[in-house]
């Protein structure tokens, strides 16, 4: 718990802070202070201090009732110590209301209050039971002078305690709702892969069957109707058989687990090798785009796991690429032992502000007849496997799509 450490840490250097002030008065201005009742007070709070410290870790002391436990105890101890320095005299009372802010910073109401509570009787009894300060040289005015130091010096504690400990406290308690935001999204998000998951396995339980009968009388077909009376019908034919033949393979690659997927297809290949054949893979989709490609390796040598999902991933998004810019799509791939950094440029009309807000984080398309889930399963499957995808307009126009990969995952961690 980050506010934890930090209270402890404002603790200590609070204990340095009072152990100076008193130092200061019993030397500084002659002021007959209890130093064993000071001193015991203090060494206690250090000693406690220290044993939360080193019990901080532990999962049973993170709660919020422990934490308002520890403001209470730092109460009583300030209590303890302005007892036996003035009361509500001494120009250091005020600082009664540091605990009181912290709790209203991180501690919900109910503890806000109960702290309060305990810091207003403990306020109101030292109005009327303390020890007074006793000067060993009074002059006239020197009283006054040194209420007004002691204003002075406990504002200016309390002015950098409330601007570094309480706005660090405070900022930590916004990453955690920032955090549970992020986690909340990320469900949404797994919500609507379940979803589509069921919906992708019941479509290709229904299409399996009328593309198996399309398969056969393609087949059929082709067998009756041979390449040397009827080249052109011929390949035609072809053409749809190796259709079909894509569709089962997709199919096949939505009805099956991402476990079953990585055991059958999976494969510790280069990277490479790999880019390689995603290229060629997707080129004999899309013959027509002007395409290029750049690959600049650490070392050759180093393996990925070729896993079907992250390769129809890759291939949507080289498609997405490809319908906003057919005239030039450039794919750039570096890499080392530790990740896989891809590029890939497009030259068209870029995204619009309601595209950003939305791509990777639902079904979204700008086309009339998409239904979005490319990018979006895309985006699932790369953050499943541990990298990150974003992207962005380029300076040159269109879009620039980077995908970082890393391989420690999902390489075998050995050189061929």
């Amino acid at each position: 718990m980050l506010n934890l450490r930090s209270l402890l840490l404002l603790r200590s250097i609070g204990i340095g802070a009072q152990a100076l002030v008193i130092a200061l008065a019993i030397y500084g201005f002659d002021i007959n202070l209890p130093r064993m009742p000071l001193l015991l007070i203090l060494g206690l709070l250090a000693c406690w201090n220290v044993y939360s410290w080193l019990q901080s870790k532990k999962e049973a002391q993170k709660s919020e009732w422990y934490f308002f436990t520890q403001l209470i105890i730092d109460v009583l101890a300030l209590s303890a110590i302005l007892y036996f320095t003035g009361g509500a005299t001494n120009p250091f009372i005020w600082l009664f209301l540091l605990p009181i802010v912290i709790a209203a910073t991180t501690l919900p109401a109910l503890q806000n209050w109960l702290l309060a509570l305990i810091t207003i009787i403990a306020y109101s009894l030292l109005m009327r039971y303390y020890l007074p300060l006793e000067y060993a040289h009074m002059d006239h005015g020197s009283g006054f002078n040194q209420h007004i130091f002691g204003m002075w010096f406990g504002f200016m504690f309390s002015a950098v305690t409330v601007a570094y400990f309480i706005s660090g406290m405070a900022r930590n308690l916004r990453q955690r709702d920032r955090r549970l935001a992020e986690a909340r999204e990320q469900q949404l998000r797994d919500e609507r892969l379940v979803a589509l998951a069921t919906l992708a396995t019941g479509a290709a339980h229904e299409l399996g069957t009328p593309l198996a009968t399309m398969a056969i009388i393609s087949d059929e077909l082709e067998n009756e109707y041979d390449a040397t009376h009827y080249p052109e019908l011929n390949r035609q034919l072809s053409i749809i058989h190796q259709q079909i033949k894509r569709c089962k393979t997709a199919l096949s690659t939505l009805s099956a687990s991402s476990g079953e997927v990585q055991a059958e297809s999976g494969q510790a290949i280069a990277v490479q090798d790999y880019l390689l054949q995603i290229i060629q893979q997707w080129q004999l989709q899309r013959p027509n785009v002007h395409f290029t490609h750049h690959f600049k390796p650490d070392c050759e040598s180093i393996r990925i796991l070729a896993d079907q999902t992250l390769t129809q991933a890759l291939i949507n998004i080289l498609n997405n690429a490809a319908d906003a810019s057919p005239d030039a799509v450039s794919f750039h791939a570096c890499w080392d032992a530790d990740k896989l950094e891809i590029r890939i440029r497009d030259r068209g009309d870029g995204f619009s502000q309601l595209a950003s807000n939305r791509l990777g984080k639902e079904p979204y398309s700008s086309k009339q007849q998409g239904l979005g889930l490319g990018l979006f399963l895309a985006h699932a499957t790369i953050e499943r496997m541990g990298g990150s995808i974003t992207l962005f307009d380029r300076k040159q126009g269109g879009v620039c799509t980077l995908i970082i990969l890393p391989l420690k995952d999902l390489t075998t961690a050995t050189r061929l």
